[in-house]
């Protein structure tokens, strides 16, 4: 018994171990606020995932024009259609027609932001490690 207590200790303590040296953090820079962020702690972690703000605000006010089969001409866009660097200047440089006819307006800075963030998240190339701040 006492053998198999000390096995399970020290599983315990390398399971731990394990884990938190090879977690590192999904940080992102981002152009249009000029800030580095963390994605997966904190506040960030729940509102840049689908069912979060950012997801939430991306499937009520982008994907209301950009859904499949849309009437208004705008192309379907997912988190996946482009890679994090595209969808930070994206919103950098905000240069797509939604951007400049008002679109956008539906939003505030924050729910922008966090609608990049989702973007950024789960966009195309978002398993590369080497894409951070």
């Amino acid at each position: 018994m006492r053998n198999l207590t000390i096995f399970l200790f020290t599983l315990i303590i390398l399971s731990a171990f394990t884990r938190q040296t090879a977690a590192e953090s999904l940080t992102r820079y981002d152009a249009a606020t000029d800030t580095c962020r963390v994605l997966d702690e904190g506040p960030l972690e729940w509102s840049s995932r689908a069912w979060g703000e950012g997801g939430k605000n991306f499937k009520r006010v982008c994907q209301s024009c950009h859904s499949r089969g849309n009437d208004k001409g705008a192309l379907f866009l997912w988190a996946e259609s482009k890679s994090q660097e595209a969808w930070n200047r994206v919103f950098a440089k905000k240069y797509p027609k939604c951007a400049k006819d008002g679109s956008w307006d539906a939003l505030n800075q924050e729910q922008l932001m966090e609608v990049n963030d989702y973007l950024y998240r789960w966009a195309k190339n978002s398993q590369n490690p080497f894409v951070s701040c």
